[in-house]
């Protein structure tokens, strides 16, 4: 997922947000309406989490220092996560309270057709931001149905901007059924009741969001066509004749560590084994461009320990078998193998 595409919809996402913000904010002032107010904060909330997005990205692009010698694309995830947590705080639980108290306290909504017409607009302006964030994702979804994007991606600003927008418009619509329901009724309650709704929403989106953005903290593989790819390019058939065990990493989005024990041939020197890695970096680097830092250990493969397979426990990511917890015990990925 390319960063231009995230910025374009965290942009167009911004416009649209600081523009409905006020008009809901003034529409709240003249009518009263709890719902308003509650869809006031979250286009607050909204603005800010764009710009925590914007500034993740300002962030990551630093060049690596010594102390962080892996570089700062991780700062992207970071922000996400802090925007999960603001849109639960700020715009969810005072959705939920505001909604709590209207309830308890309900009274008849004033000048009717400014909540209405406000509602209306932000309907348009948020539908305008996610028909722009639904291209850009588009670009980069591939295959993938909209709930494995959210869940794969490995940059978070498209699939926040999107689950965003999507429980903006989703908000709105509860909000214009509240306002619309106190006016037919002349029953205030109801306006706390599509209040109360949308503060529910907003925090079970920023559950999904903050339980997404927290896999990528912890440290997320590279996806299995690129590791098939990785596995294909490290092997020339020659000198390396396999891989014997891999682990992937993504430094940030677009920044992909791998590490991995290659299988060589016993009687090869060590200038041959040398030649080799270095091609297969070369491989590695063409067939998955982000994958910039690499480092490649050679072994010999052991078709006996092999046999005995792996230890998770020793080996993270590896099958329950091997008792003596060597990542150089377990199967070569590919069917090259050299046999000794």
């Amino acid at each position: 997922m390319s960063a231009s595409g995230g910025t374009k919809a965290i942009v167009a996402a911004l416009g649209a947000n600081l523009a409905i913000a006020v008009a809901k904010f003034v529409a709240f002032l003249f009518s009263g309406s709890s719902s308003m107010l509650a869809e006031s904060v979250h286009s607050v909330a909204d603005s800010g989490n764009q710009g925590l997005l914007l500034l993740g990205g300002k962030k990551a692009q630093r060049e690596a220092t010594p102390q962080h010698p892996f570089g700062y694309g991780r700062e992207r995830y970071i922000y996400a996560f802090l925007v999960s947590i603001v849109l639960f705080s700020v715009g969810g639980m005072f959705a939920v309270y505001e909604g709590y108290e209207k309830i308890k306290h309900p009274h008849e909504i004033e000048a009717w057709y400014w909540p209405v017409g406000v509602l209306v607009f932000a309907i348009i302006a948020e539908g305008f931001s996610f028909r722009t964030a639904i291209k850009e994702s588009n670009q980069t979804r591939g295959s993938l149905s909209w709930r494995e994007f959210v869940r794969r991606a490995k940059a978070p600003e498209l699939p926040v901007v999107l689950l965003e927008d999507l429980g903006a418009l989703i908000g709105l619509v509860l909000a214009l059924a509240g306002v619309g329901l106190a006016l037919a009724t002349g029953n205030g309650v109801w306006d706390g009741i599509g209040t109360l709704c949308i503060g529910t929403l907003l925090i079970i989106i920023a559950i999904v969001l903050a339980a997404e953005t927290k896999s990528l903290l912890l440290g997320e593989a590279a996806g299995t066509d690129q590791v098939e790819k990785i596995k294909a390019a490290a092997v020339d058939g020659d000198t390396v004749t396999g891989v014997i065990h891999m682990r992937t990493l993504h430094l940030g989005p677009e920044e992909l560590l791998v590490a991995a024990k290659i299988a060589v041939q016993h009687d090869d020197t060590a200038t041959e084994v040398a030649n080799a890695i270095n091609a297969a970096e070369s491989r590695i680097r063409e067939a998955v461009p982000i994958a910039r830092v690499i480092y490649l250990e050679p072994d010999i493969y052991n078709e006996a320990a092999a046999a005995a397979g792996t230890n998770p426990g020793k080996t993270p990511g590896g099958v329950p078998g091997n008792t003596s917890g060597d990542p150089a015990d377990e199967t070569p990925d590919t069917s090259k193998k050299s046999g000794h």
